[in-house]
């Protein structure tokens, strides 16, 4: 909120010196038009991200507090993902975009590990190299069937207290040349593609209770990676996850 609170000064500011140089009409004004004019839309167009990207939402169950005292080790599940578009192109591929929503999964999952095992030393659990669990999985033949299995029947499998599932689904509204030709009118910022909806659960081991979710609508935008959308996340829950120290 802060930082927002300061962009907005710097934004006004900006548009008040840009009005006054406008006025002017010396070719040494020139260049300072231009600089101004972009740091007048880039100002405009992060703090209309900050303001319109979607609110989130977090479920905590009574249990939770009790559960997570007894957790050491917790699992990260591949991500269930569905990728739709408002218009679908003219050479679209069932195939090759089912083939797109199994890498992302996998993408997810491996940028959450790589997120939460960067600050292991804020959390009071472990948690479980996502290749071990893939593989355990699929030794069980359950790698690719994870919407048929409970999440107490996950747990005994990959051996730990807790599982992290989730789901992210986006529906594409720009063509990525679209989405490209506004990334550099906007300097890197007005790059969006379509939208997004982020889920994120915690389901004790023993039972598979739900103990507790996370729901975030975000902007898909082709200039970040999933490195920058899963940062992104957890830096909105980093407050409210359960296992923070």
């Amino acid at each position: 909120m802060v930082k927002h609170k300061a962009l907005g000064k710097i934004f006004i500011t900006s548009i008040k010196r840009y009005i006054y140089i406008c006025g002017q009409t010396n070719k040494q004004t020139t260049m300072k038009k231009i600089l101004l004019t972009l740091a007048v839309l880039c100002c405009f167009t992060v703090l209309t991200k900050a303001q319109f990207e979607g609110s989130k939402q977090i479920f905590e169950s009574p249990k939770l507090k009790d559960a997570v005292k007894t957790h050491k080790m917790v699992a990260i599940l591949p991500f269930e993902v569905k990728i739709a578009y408002r218009k679908q192109p003219k050479n679209f591929n069932a195939e090759a975009n089912k083939s797109q929503e199994e890498s992302m999964s996998r993408s997810i999952q491996s940028s959450m590990y790589t997120f939460l095992l960067r600050k292991a030393s804020d959390y009071t659990v472990t948690f479980q190299d996502v290749d071990k669990t893939n593989i355990l999985l699929k030794k069980a033949g359950v790698l690719n069937k994870l919407d048929e299995t409970t999440k107490d029947e996950l747990a005994k499998i990959l051996g730990v207290d807790a599982v992290i599932g989730g789901r992210f689904e986006t529906e594409q509204t720009k063509s990525e040349a679209g989405a490209i030709a506004s990334a550099i009118l906007f300097g890197g910022f007005g790059g969006k593609s379509g939208t997004g909806t982020m889920f994120l659960t915690i389901n004790n081991g023993s039972d598979g209770e739900l103990l507790w979710r996370f729901f975030k609508t975000m902007d898909d935008n082709i200039m970040s990676s999933t490195d920058d959308m899963v940062e992104r996340m957890m830096r909105k829950i980093s407050r409210n996850f359960p296992y923070r120290n």
